[in-house]
């Protein structure tokens, strides 16, 4: 296995989100990727003779970042940090949040020129804060989504690794064609998707088992009969982001049927989440996918704060060897998970479950 891990993940720290009504200190913080790394070392997964080993992201190109985002966007993000500063000094001290945003009815089309308005345009939630090192951590995290697709099917297939991972945050799957949120600035799964595809990849799936519904990567690829995508996670009718993820969206025009949402109730324990799981294995499977990309996120565990499934540390162990049970490449990428203290057991738990299958 390879993991590519994201050297500016820190340079993105906010100091509040909104939520539920209340400023409260930001759930997603640099502390999450640090657990990852420190239980990497602690059961020396990547240490010489362990069954890993840690790189650094190769150089991005921006053409593969357009291919899953409007440039209007891009630039937005590369730039809004500037524009924020340009108001007001004094706004350095601070994290930017949208406040104003054009529901059903408004225009979209033409970006208005005022910063906040253009923040708006470009959102969708008040609780992901744009800092000053945003663009360059969510930059480097798409570079790590590029680099594991290369690693994985890039070279001759003798040298391919089994797995690859996309060690970053921000996370990506709530971003999509031209909007943020949920945490998500730059979709990193389908970053790696259209990498897959530019590898010589017919066909990729991507699999979420993030408790939130991956709404960016549906959007992004909704219409798209070559990229599959599946989601398990909490019934939008009741959690976050609610707007997206019913049972009853199967994609649309030529992607018809290549979406699968799997929404289960806020209480769901491992044996009724894995039946769902096999259930979303079994479209993979169907696909005839090259390679499969899992958005991996952790905060189906019971001790999440933000979210409501029953999974515990042990469960992760079972999904790895579920997924390796596929029999084709994965490559994982960062989502969820704000169980801070948690995060390191329970995502390389998963990548023990996937290693030990597969020897």
């Amino acid at each position: 296995m390879l993991i590519f891990a994201n050297p500016d993940h820190a340079a993105h720290c906010g100091r509040f989100e909104m939520f539920r009504g209340r400023q409260v200190p930001c759930h997603e913080v640099p502390a999450r990727l640090d657990q990852v790394l420190a239980e990497l070392e602690r059961r020396r997964f990547c240490a010489p003779g362990g069954p890993a080993a840690l790189r650094e992201p190769l150089p991005l190109e921006r053409a593969l970042l357009e291919r899953v985002h409007a440039p209007r966007y891009l630039d937005f993000l590369e730039n809004a940090w500037g524009e924020w500063l340009a108001l007001d000094p004094a706004n350095a001290a601070l994290d930017a949040l949208p406040s104003v945003w054009p529901v059903r009815g408004f225009r979209s089309d033409i970006a208005p020129q005022n910063f906040a308005a253009r923040m708006g345009l470009f959102s969708f939630d008040s609780g992901s804060p744009l800092t000053a090192g945003t663009w360059r951590a969510a930059w480097q995290g798409a570079a790590c989504a590029a680099s594991a697709a290369q690693a994985l099917l890039g070279g001759p297939t003798e040298d391919r690794p089994t797995a690859t991972l996309a060690l970053t945050r921000p996370p990506g799957h709530h971003a999509g064609p031209d909007f943020f949120g949920g945490y998500c600035f730059i979709n990193n799964a389908a970053v790696a998707a259209e990498a897959l595809l530019a590898q010589g990849a017919r066909r990729v799936a991507i699999l979420d088992v993030d408790y939130h519904h991956g709404n960016g990567t549906q959007t992004i690829f909704e219409a798209r009969a070559d990229i599959l995508t599946v989601s398990l996670h909490g019934d939008p009718r009741t959690e976050y982001p609610f707007y997206l993820g019913h049972a009853d969206e199967r994609g649309t025009g030529a992607g018809e049927g290549f979406n699968l949402n799997l929404p289960l109730p806020a209480g769901t324990g491992f044996d009724a989440w894995r039946r769902a799981l096999h259930s979303g294995l079994q479209r993979v499977s169907d696909h005839g996918a090259d390679a499969v990309i899992v958005a991996l996120g952790v905060d189906t565990f019971a001790g999440d704060p933000i979210s409501r499934f029953g999974l515990a540390s042990q469960d992760y162990l079972t999904l790895g060897a579920d997924l390796a049970g596929l029999g084709l490449p994965l490559l994982f990428t960062l989502e969820g998970g704000y169980a801070v203290a948690d995060m390191g057991v329970n995502v390389v738990n998963v990548l023990e479950g996937v290693m030990i299958a597969v020897a």
